[in-house]
């Protein structure tokens, strides 16, 4: 926000010079961006009076005038097409310096004589660029130094605020602050009621008080919109970075800077039977002040009128509606919207203005009225006119509620690091505008209405470090006990899980927690996203049900780059809408395409397939010492392959997913090729067996190889379930190392060739021994799973 510096001062007179003034609101978080002067460097100009003017009499584009200064008159010529009779205008005289060191003397112009030079604002340094002479009003008096008159002698700083910071965009919210860091008073305009002359009042509904829980309205009659924006209004506009337009227009513009309430004013006989403050239709049409044709949503508050929408509530008025050059009766508005109802409206039909700048981060809820009196009688006092009664519908469930915050004297000295007096922390909270009250462990502050940023207390610790001075806080070295973390045995961490799929050869990605609501949808069909209030951008305005969104756009960002073998995996939280809220899960996902190995004259290229990905899920399993908890269940999932995907679950539990992405939402995202996708509960998968020393035995082995042949409907986990069963507790290898399908095989069957190794602790096994598990085994297998031996 730019402002000038004269235009503070008059409402606070701290006794410092600009650059401490400057350096002091920065100190005060309200971090300064730029100075710069308000005209540019000159002197000998004053304010002149054209007399007389003639026509040059050897060039038809030069006029030759009289100007007077009020006690001399001199002979000027001027190119100006504005110069006239009477006009009033900077001269500068001979021996006047402007800007660029450009010294006026006395000239000759085709023949003609000049005694001094006519100013345009850009000739001043007070513009970029100017049509014609600057154009002073009727009041300017004639012979006073120009730059005196002007007040030129000024500074416009510009201040970059944050977000919560809402309170300090205006005059008024500056001086606030500038008046607590000095300990000076602040004073402003007095705001006076205009007293209702006409009993007209609008008729106003409000149909969405959650999103409007204030609105203001009054109408002014017999306004003269042709009439000139005083002078001083137009600079104070102009040092802000707003140019004047018409009268009502600047008074609206002037209240937004002034007091930090952005105002709109509509033509009254544009108004259909009232005023009503509602969402809009779907596919509502509304053509802006700028000329722009809107399509609305519902999502949007409008002001309408009984047939049809006036204005983007705190954003942008209509061009319908809009004040012009045959507007006589006003209907001014000034209104409270809750912030989130208008958070990010504007950016979502491409727009930005001050009002919506302001409305986005808080606007006083008890300023609306303050404003309405102060621009009816600003526009009475430029334009003319009769007010009528202000009216005004507030739902007091809907405004908010002022903050009332427990500050603790223990939390503030262990924040701070020392110890402010009490009578220090009473007299700053107060003076920022805080109703502060003694308690038996510090104090209880009720915050201003203007102060929305104020919620807990670290809020008041942060006002009392600001206003204190943070350059005056001690400088200590921290110290607190630092023992040493216990490492639970029972428990992997997140960085054991990283490391190891690291070791595997996968990449650690870093992905938004919100996604493109078109992307979540295809991805998890089944659960609609938390859609965020205020977005970044439309691709980014749900929060994340699954972390296969982030990874599968971050795959398809390198598959279009020439990186054809990706390997990703992603620890963060997925957000899950419940009925008590939402839910928030700490989540492992991996992504894996392209080729088995990297490229090299060893490798030959074999693509990836469900068992690599799942021989890598299996490896970071068996990193729990728990692996035999763990089962993959043929199961399906919306956005997986339906025969290439599985349910991973740990004791009964269902732990998350694996498998191949569906072809047609591969089809659908433009993927080129296979992806396989796991997705896991962290909490679950952490879990760990405390590790135990086991003697190892010093007797021989005894191995088997059996073939069996079983239905192709026959899961391996069931057939390696069932011998572990039945083996024997001296069973302490079993490995499948073969399948087969095919000659020889029945079509409806396949062939599975199985490792089975015992070990006795104690002795040597026997072969009788060994045998009877064999027959142990296979007479189970055959019983549960029709399973024979291959001949």
């Amino acid at each position: 926000m730019k402002f000038s510096e004269q235009w503070l001062r008059e409402w606070v007179k701290p006794v410092i010079s600009t650059q401490e003034l400057v350096d002091q609101i920065t100190m005060a978080g309200l971090e300064v961006d730029s100075t710069e002067a308000v005209a540019g460097e000159f002197s000998g100009v004053v304010v002149g009076q054209v007399v007389k003017r003639e026509q040059h009499p050897d060039a038809d584009k030069l006029s030759l005038c009289q100007v007077t200064d009020g006690t001399e008159t001199f002979q000027i010529v001027c190119g100006a097409a504005n110069v006239r009779e009477g006009l009033k205008i900077p001269m500068a005289k001979i021996g006047a310096v402007l800007p660029g060191d450009f010294k006026i003397k006395k000239a000759k112009l085709r023949g003609v004589e000049s005694f001094g030079m006519l100013c345009a604002e850009a000739e001043l340094g007070l513009a970029e660029s100017s049509d014609g002479l600057m154009e002073l009003p009727e009041s300017a008096p004639v012979g006073e130094d120009f730059r005196a008159w002007m007040g030129l002698d000024d500074t416009i700083v510009d201040v970059d605020l944050t977000p919560n910071r809402g309170d300090c965009l205006s005059i008024a919210g500056l001086a606030r602050e500038v008046g607590v860091l000095n300990r000076v008073a602040v004073q402003g305009p007095v705001i006076e009621p205009v007293a209702p002359v006409i009993g007209d009042v609008p008729a106003i509904e409000v149909l969405a008080s959650d999103a409007c829980p204030r609105y203001v309205g009054r109408i002014v009659r017999g306004v003269k919109v042709n009439a000139v924006t005083p002078m001083w209004m137009v600079e104070k506009l102009r040092r802000s970075g707003i140019r004047s337009i018409d009268p009502v227009v600047d008074v609206t513009n002037y209240i937004l800077l002034e007091l930090g309430q952005p105002m709109h004013a509509f033509d009254l006989a544009r108004i259909e039977g009232g005023i009503r403050v509602r969402m809009a239709a779907a596919d509502e049409k509304l053509t802006l002040l700028n000329g722009e044709e809107i399509s609305l949503t519902p999502e949007t508050l409008v002001i309408a009128d009984h047939g049809k929408a006036l204005a983007m509530a705190g954003v942008m008025g209509g061009e319908h509606s809009g004040v012009n050059a045959e507007t006589t009766d006003l209907l001014l508005e000034a209104a409270f919207f809750n912030p989130i109802s208008v958070a990010g409206k504007a950016r979502s039909y491409g727009l930005h203005t001050d009002s919506s700048h302001r409305f986005e981060r808080g606007v006083d809820p008890e300023l609306a009225r303050t404003a309405m009196e102060r621009a009816t009688a600003l526009i009475i006092e430029i334009c003319g006119g009769e007010a009528g009664p202000v009216v005004e519908v507030a739902s007091a469930e809907h405004l908010p509620k002022a903050a009332v915050i427990d500050l603790r004297r223990s939390r503030l000295d262990m924040m701070l690091g020392l110890s402010l007096a009490d009578d220090d922390v009473v007299e700053i909270l107060t003076r920022l505008g805080m109703q502060v009250s003694v308690t038996a462990e510090g104090w209880q502050a009720v915050a201003p209405s203007y102060r929305f940023d104020m919620a807990i207390e670290s809020d008041l610790i942060e006002e009392l470090a600001r206003i204190y001075g943070y350059n005056r806080l001690p400088v200590r070295t921290p110290a607190a006990p630092t023992p040493l973390a216990r490492v639970a045995e029972n428990r992997l961490t997140v960085s054991d899980v990283r490391r190891q799929l690291v070791a595997r050869g996968y990449h650690e990605a870093i992905t938004y927690s919100f996604v493109s609501p078109q992307i979540q949808k295809l991805i998890d069909p089944e659960r609609d996203g938390l859609a965020l209030l205020n977005p970044i951008s439309s691709d980014m305005s749900v929060m994340r049900t699954s972390l296969w969104a982030g990874l599968v756009e971050a795959a398809d960002y390198n598959l279009k780059r020439q990186q054809s073998r990706v390997r990703l995996f992603e620890t963060g939280l997925r957000f899950i809408p419940t009925a008590d809220g939402l839910k928030q899960i700490p989540t492992l996902a991996m992504l894996v395409t392209g080729n088995r190995m990297a490229t090299s004259w060893a490798e030959t290229s074999q693509a990836v397939d469900f068992f690599d990905v799942k021989g890598d899920l299996e490896s970071l399993l068996a990193r729990t010492g728990a692996a035999e908890s763990f089962r993959f269940v043929v199961d399906s999932l919306p956005a997986l392959h339906p025969g290439q995907s599985a349910r991973v679950e740990r004791n009964g539990q269902t732990l998350g997913w694996i498998g191949a992405l569906h072809p047609s939402l591969q089809k659908e995202l433009g993927l080129r090729q296979v992806v396989y996708l796991v997705e896991l509960d962290l909490d679950t998968l952490l879990d760990a067996a405390v590790p135990a020393f086991a003697e190892l035995s010093r007797f021989p082995e005894m191995s088997r190889d059996l073939a069996i042949v079983v239905h192709q409907d026959v899961a391996v986990e069931q057939v390696l379930s069932g011998i572990r069963a039945v083996a024997g507790e001296y069973l302490t290898d079993l490995t499948l190392f073969d399948l087969y399908m095919g000659k020889g095989i029945d079509p409806e069957r396949k062939s599975l060739a199985l490792g089975l190794t015992w070990q006795h602790p104690s002795r040597t096994l026997t072969d009788d021994e060994v045998n009877s598990s064999v027959e142990a085994v296979l007479s189970h297998l055959n019983a549960s799973l029709g399973a024979t031996l291959r001949g």
